[in-house]
């Protein structure tokens, strides 16, 4: 969509199509095929020379890049350094290097334009061009905003908008390749559209009262490698707009996320269903003018107002996952919130939340946090320890781990409680340790009946000692501790004592 085409490299001489009347196919060197290439762009080999970096980069700049070694070419405003694709390239170094340096866009359609180049090239992008790139046909440029750069933190991003008959799309250019959905909240309340995006450390914020109407139901789309957002609204009447919209508060910003404050939004109560004998499950639903995913590892504040005064307070959503496993059929998830939450009878807010009927609303804030979801990265040995609902964070944890973490040998959950009715999930954990072999759970009651065969006590040096002990030697390991203040802390100094580093250990706070 928009100026990213489905098109493509290598060329159409390459050894996947040979087009009648195409240039001469270029004798190639052993062990640069396309299949090397491919194994070459998976190897995490720095393709840029920019460590990761997207930059943004003028006309003169690229002019600088001319040479076999050091050759950047501009594709529909994306500029990527092709030097160690060349001798991969079916069509010859000589064919690249005419476009050395300078626009390549009416090149590459001549010859390329059927070839996935997004693809192909996703490791070598160094960043998007400074200038506004052609505009694809059907599409009506209205504006494009550039931020200065921010003196410390990423380089600011920018953004632009297109429209047709029916529908209006923003384009936000992060120049970041580690955005996805998580990366970005987007909400529209009666007139006020706002879209933040996470960036490390930093919000990049568009605040606008829209010139026209809109249906209420907008949708969210994230281009990882290139870093690219497009947010699609749907026009209420089909004409055409001649501007975006008027800026409200931080619009155009690019601002400390400790800076931006929280941002709340109405949430539907949707069901609450009894979990344990004081937790309950209570599922909320996002506006449908609403984009939120709340990242693993990270709560929402829930706001309520409480005779005349509003209480906020945090809580860490799960995952449907093992809800699943009991019950059908499942919400879709992105427009869904389901919270695990101790109803505390002589509190002033669980008992307020739990007084809510079905159909009432609960302003929900956008997410907090500090777990980061590369401490994944090549584990071996996940251990949990939980106390009551410092569970919470684990079960998206668990999800997580369990699918996408390959080398993933073996996940532990401790879990505390005072007695064996207050253990949430029980049967879920117990099936899921059942089907996943590399699962294995393990209660500890402070306070067990006389019945109880389990072990007993609170978290302890011999406990630990036991539970904490790796699948090889040396296997990297990952220690995540929820629970009440005195536990975590406690917890803390037990894992220090058991010469467990500070990189080894995340501890969850609010």
């Amino acid at each position: 969509m928009l100026n990213v085409p489905s098109q493509s490299f290598p060329a159409p001489s390459s050894q996947q199509r040979v087009a009648s009347g195409g240039r001469s196919k270029v004798p190639l060197k052993q062990g640069r095929s396309l299949m090397d290439w491919i194994r070459l762009t998976k190897s995490g080999k720095d393709l840029t020379g920019l460590k990761g970096r997207l930059i943004e980069v003028t006309e003169e700049e690229l002019k600088k890049h001319t040479k076999k070694d050091d050759c950047w070419i501009c594709i529909r405003g994306l500029v990527y350094n092709v030097s160690p694709y060349m001798e991969y390239h079916p069509g010859g170094e000589d064919e690249l290097m005419k476009a050395a340096g300078s626009d390549g866009t009416d090149l590459f359609d001549q010859v390329h334009r059927w070839v996935n180049y997004e693809s192909m090239l996703k490791e070598c992008l160094v960043g998007r061009m400074a200038i506004k790139p052609a505009v694809p046909k059907g599409m009506l440029p209205k504006s494009q905003v550039t931020d200065t750069l921010a003196k410390e933190g990423p380089s600011s991003p920018s953004y632009d908008w297109f429209q047709t008959d029916s529908l209006v799309t923003i384009v936000i250019y992060t120049k970041q390749k580690d955005i996805n959905l998580d990366s970005v909240i987007v909400d529209h309340q009666d007139d006020s559209f706002r879209a933040e995006t996470i960036i490390k450390d930093y919000s990049y914020i568009i605040h606008l009262g829209l010139s026209h109407e809109i249906q209420e139901d907008l949708s969210v789309r994230v281009v990882e490698n290139v870093g690219k957002i497009e947010i699609v609204l749907k026009k209420k009447e089909n004409t055409s707009w001649k501007r975006l919209g008027h800026p409200l508060e931080n619009h155009n910003s690019l601002i400390p996320k400790k800076d931006t404050g929280l941002h709340y939004r109405k949430c539907q109560l949707i069901s609450k269903e009894g979990v344990t004998h004081d937790t309950k499950l209570f599922c909320l639903m996002l506006p449908p003018s609403t984009h939120l995913q709340v990242p693993i590892g990270q709560h929402v504040y829930l706001k309520l107002t409480i005779t005349g005064t509003e209480i906020v307070k945090p809580y860490t959503p799960v995952s449907d996952f093992l809800l699943s496993e009991v019950k059908e059929p499942v919400l879709v998830n992105n427009k869904y919130i389901y919270f695990l939450i101790k109803i505390y009878p002589a509190g002033l807010f669980t008992p307020e939340l739990d007084h809510l009927h079905i159909g009432d609303f609960v302003s929900v804030s956008n997410p907090e946090g500090n777990f980061k979801i590369s401490q994944f990265q090549e584990l071996e040995d996940l251990f949990l320890l939980a106390a009551g609902t410092g569970f919470t964070p684990m079960v998206k944890i668990l999800n997580y781990a369990l699918t996408n973490i390959p080398s993933l040998r073996k996940v532990k959950l401790m879990f505390f409680n005072k007695a064996e009715d207050d253990i949430i999930w029980r049967s879920q954990l117990e099936k899921l340790a059942f089907k996943d072999k590399r699962f294995d759970v393990e209660y500890v009651l402070s306070a067990p009946t006389s019945e109880w065969n389990g072990k007993r006590g609170h978290i302890s040096p011999a406990l630990l000692s036991e539970f904490l002990k790796r699948s090889l030697d040396k296997s990297k390991v990952l220690i995540c501790i929820c629970g009440p203040t005195p536990f975590t802390e406690q917890g803390i100094r037990l894992l220090h004592d058991l010469n467990f580093s500070k990189d080894e250990i995340h501890s969850f706070t609010a």
